[in-house]
């Protein structure tokens, strides 16, 4: 069976997703697990062909455990604690204070995880702005800069740079190399967003202004010692544990089980009134923990796939392909592919001018905003946006916009940085 047939399932999963729900709303939302686990068991049989059964059943596991498990069990306790977390009053909600929190935000995504800044940042976002009428261009702005951009500077930041963390790539690396071209992207995506939002601003009433408050001191806690437990995984090897016939590594594990206790903990201590001043709903997880095991289950020919390309040595290349292949894939496995494919040897790729992995990171991370697949916080962003009213667009919508916007960035920065 061919690569490409087999890439045919991950294909199926992303068009079900771009077209259906704003075709087919109700049939989406109401039978999500049978349209997405029909494209799984295509994939498992395309597998099965290859692999025979038990080789497929095998990699299922694997992909499960090794990627999805992790993934996931992360998100959700991201989710947890930024819904644990309540602002009330600051200078949100004019051009001046969403800009503030906008740069805010892009500094703390480095700190603590693009997912970590943006549940802890998007609810006071939407809430100061809750009575304008026209707010999408914060949350797109937001998606650009909190969600993906703005953790380019360290491992903390975002999943792929920590994935070269973990294969030996320095943890200062992306601070010495990424900085510039993220001020290139930063400042005329921040500049455009709030030109749009003055000018709306100014046919709008002005809010009242109230004192800045903050709730939820165990939440933000907890999620202080998550963001410290998380480097764990680069320095700490105890040696690798059987999960159901499976190996995972012990540090892996360990992070795991820590983020499961923060959810418990999180679940049990947090006042309800918090999670209802912020929306708070398990349900909004419900399709975004389906959807994604549907990619990862079937993206493995896809990797296949790239990783057999022969690209040009050149990083501009490199920049363009790895950032146009994160835009529609998950970006840390992405980032993986592309650094083995570049010779996979992290002292070596460090070196010298270091330019082809500078793309290879600037690519996975920048164009992550390109879909709302292009990295995890996006969809998390757009469905508590969409709860509290906001009409965001659908899959092609939103990549048109973004490519609008986008686009001119990245031939900036390819040009003056590959």
């Amino acid at each position: 069976m061919s690569e490409a047939l087999q890439a045919l399932p991950f294909a199926g999963i992303l068009l079900s997703f771009a077209i259906l729900p704003g075709t087919m709303p109700r049939f989406w939302h109401r039978r999500i697990e049978w349209i997405i686990g029909t494209w799984i068991v295509l994939g498992f049989a395309g597998q099965a062909l290859v692999l025979g059964l038990g080789g497929a059943v095998r990699a299922l596991c694997e992909v499960t455990v090794a990627a999805f498990l992790p993934f996931i069990t992360l998100l959700l306790a991201l989710y947890a604690l930024g819904g644990g977390i309540a602002f009330k009053g600051g200078p949100w909600g004019r051009p001046g204070g969403n800009l503030l929190l906008l740069l805010l935000g892009t500094l703390l995504a480095s700190v603590m995880g693009t997912i970590g800044a943006s549940l802890l940042l998007i609810h006071p976002l939407l809430a100061a702005n809750a009575n304008r009428p026209e707010k999408r261009h914060l949350v797109l702005a937001f998606i650009i800069l909190v969600g993906n951009c703005g953790g380019a500077l360290s491992p903390l930041g975002d999943p792929p740079l920590l994935v070269g963390f973990l294969r030996g790539v320095p943890f200062f690396w992306p601070t010495v190399h990424l900085v510039l071209p993220l001020i290139v992207l930063v400042v005329p995506v921040l500049l455009l967003c709030y030109g749009v939002d003055a000018y709306l601003f100014r046919r709008e009433p002005r809010p009242p202004v109230e004192r800045f408050s903050i709730r939820g001191g165990l939440n933000i806690g907890l999620l202080a010692l998550l963001v410290l437990v998380m480097p764990v995984e680069g320095f700490w090897h105890p040696g690798n544990v059987n999960v159901f016939s499976l190996s995972m590594p012990g540090e892996q594990l360990a992070v795991m089980l820590f983020e499961i206790v923060c959810i418990v903990i999180s679940e049990i201590f947090t006042p309800r009134a918090i999670r209802t001043q912020n929306r708070f709903a398990w349900g909004a997880m419900r399709e975004i923990n389906i959807l994604f095991f549907g990619v990862f289950a079937t993206i493995p020919p896809i990797f296949l796939l790239l990783k057999n390309a022969q690209l040009a040595p050149d990083p501009a290349v490199w920049f363009w392909v790895s950032g146009i292949a994160s835009a529609v894939l998950d970006a840390a496995p992405t980032y993986l592919v592309f650094f083995e494919a570049a010779g996979g040897h992290a002292k070596e790729l460090v070196s010298g001018a270091a330019a082809l992995l500078t793309a290879i990171a600037a690519g996975s991370v920048f164009f992550g905003p390109i879909t709302y697949l292009g990295n995890a916080p996006n969809l998390m962003i757009r469905e508590i946006a969409a709860r509290r009213g906001v009409r965001m667009p659908g899959f092609f919508e939103y990549a048109g916009v973004m490519v609008l916007i986008m686009t001119p960035i990245y031939v900036l920065i390819s040009w003056l940085f590959f």
